[in-house]
């Protein structure tokens, strides 16, 4: 199997009062998860810090502005990801928490509906196939890495995801 790291990324979960603000991608930008929900995120440019993308990714996607002392890093995750040629690319993606901000939520160009869901009844069966086994962990505090295989246009996996707390457990 050959595999290329074609790209580092970020997610961002926004939570307050127990609840976290997902919204639904669309097709305009988003080559991974259109039609799911998720949280807020994208590419890392040349030059930035994860953080630095974070920040940025958080206020272009949902309107919401965050300092960067304010995110919280709760996971590493590797996605390995089958292009239809057989052929593998991984984007390695640094997810964050963030409970303070400025500004209100509103729909995007590419992330549309967004919705405050409570942590504990989050909305699995609109997400893509392995943020069941994830999500749930990190917006209840759980720190973890990960690595998940999918198939082409990431709508199967191709083997249960490893999922490994870090020292430390929940914050």
């Amino acid at each position: 199997m050959e595999e290329k790291t074609l790209l580092k990324a970020v997610i961002v979960f926004p939570i307050r009062a127990r609840k976290v603000l997902l919204a639904t991608k669309t097709k305009e930008g988003n080559k991974i998860g259109a039609g799911c929900r998720n949280g807020y995120g994208g590419g890392i440019e040349p030059g930035e810090t994860a953080i630095d993308a974070a920040v940025r990714e958080l206020e272009e996607e949902s309107g919401l502005i965050a300092r960067p002392e304010h995110l919280e890093k709760v996971a590493e995750i590797a996605f390995h990801n089958q292009k239809e040629n057989g052929m593998f690319s991984t984007c390695r993606c640094e997810v964050f928490v963030i409970r303070m901000w400025r500004g209100s939520e509103h729909a995007t160009a590419t992330m549309l509906d967004p919705r405050w869901f409570p942590v504990k009844k989050l909305p699995l069966g609109e997400m893509l196939p392995a943020d069941p086994m994830w999500v749930p962990l990190v917006v209840n505090g759980w720190r973890i890495t990960g690595e998940v295989w999918y198939g082409p246009r990431q709508k199967t996996l191709l083997m249960k995801p490893r999922i490994a707390y870090v020292a430390g457990f929940k914050t």
